[in-house]
């Protein structure tokens, strides 16, 4: 059987478990061949750090592109994260007009915000060029503060009902996408999970598990990571979709007892061996 590539697109935060430093491993205990091109080197993460370097690397992207192109470099999926500016969605829309042919799948994590606000560097016209990004993809991955940015509207944190969330879905996938898991949602305040649509069914699946209190970083590229290395492994979108919530989940529980030393992430190292062994059931 042919062995799955993954490309994946975000910057590299050297220290803070995040970005690359999270995809880079964790689709690779997967059994995937994951390749990278980081749209920018920081020292750590931006959440809660000081005085961070920056080293934008943008007009790298198409040089790399450029080369792959020469060595016939071909892959089964392409997975954006964190993507620093409009130039760099400039460049990776043609990496996906390039690459993007023979069932290369396209996911989109349209990291852009959370809790109702943009992070920092971002703005209204950086999520409508986001938007339109998210036109070329097969899955997209938006928290419910991503999906109000998409789709321009006020942002929503909760009292919304299953048919208001439907409707948020639907309008979601004709951006462009096939499929959607929006991330962040609840009904219950005692539950968090996700919502998970197929456009071409008009159906919408969910799964939750009980809340943990407080905010953790980099579990959003945990989530997406996961989730991505199930569906390259042949797993369903539902199951992928609640593989990785399990996986996050995992990594907070096992962080937890750490917090007040280890804020800065999830200990997802040491939960590699249950990703692992859930893979194989």
């Amino acid at each position: 059987m042919k062995e799955k590539r993954v490309l994946t697109i975000q910057d590299v935060s050297c220290l803070g478990q995040c970005s690359l430093t999270v995809a880079l491993p964790i689709i690779s205990a997967m059994g995937i061949e994951t390749c990278i091109i980081p749209s920018a080197v920081l020292s750590t993460h931006t959440g809660g750090f000081s005085g961070f370097t920056f080293k934008d690397l943008t007009e790298e992207i198409p040089a790399i592109s450029s080369h792959w192109q020469k060595e016939k470099v071909e892959f089964d999926a392409i997975y954006t994260g964190y993507i620093g500016s409009k130039k760099q969605l400039e460049y990776i829309t043609d990496i996906f007009r390039v690459f993007g042919k023979n069932g290369c799948q396209i996911i989109i994590d349209p990291v852009m915000g959370d809790k109702g606000k943009l992070y920092t560097g971002f703005d209204k016209d950086f999520a409508k060029e986001m938007a339109k990004l998210c036109s070329h993809a097969d899955v997209i991955l938006p928290n419910l503060t991503e999906a109000a940015y998409l789709l321009d509207e006020p942002y929503v944190e909760s009292g919304y009902s299953e048919e208001w969330l439907l409707g948020l879905l639907r309008r979601l996938s004709k951006l462009g996408a096939k499929k959607v898991v929006l991330t962040g949602v609840s009904f219950d305040p005692k539950k968090l999970g996700v919502a998970i649509y197929d456009s071409a069914a008009d159906k919408v699946s969910y799964y939750f598990r009980d809340k943990i209190p407080g905010a953790t970083h980099g579990t959003g590229d945990v989530y997406a990571s996961s989730f991505v290395g199930a569906l390259m492994q042949g797993k369903t979108i539902e199951q992928a979709a609640a593989l990785a919530v399990d996986y996050v989940v995992k990594c907070i529980e096992v962080t937890l007892p750490d917090k007040e030393n280890h804020w800065y992430g999830v200990k997802f190292e040491k939960c590699i061996p249950y990703l692992i062994e859930r893979m194989q059931k």
